[in-house]
């Protein structure tokens, strides 16, 4: 099986993905949850195989292309 990534400005729930910037760097998890703020950044909510989760800004992840 092959993945690529792909830099991505919508990410939407159930997307797999991959922390590329910020805090989190080098993380990754499924999208659950996209919320725009009043300023309009774009905040996911991103759960790990693990089962722990973490907020992110939207334009820190690359989602990830699942491919057979």
């Amino acid at each position: 099986m092959t993945s690529s990534i792909t830099k991505q400005s919508t990410v939407k729930n159930g997307d797999h993905c991959t922390v590329i910037m910020g805090a989190h760097k080098g993380k990754a998890g499924k999208v659950e949850d996209n919320h725009t703020s009043k300023s309009g950044h774009i905040t996911i909510t991103v759960r790990q195989e693990n089962g722990g989760r973490f907020k992110t800004l939207a334009r820190n992840v690359a989602v990830q292309d699942q491919a057979s």
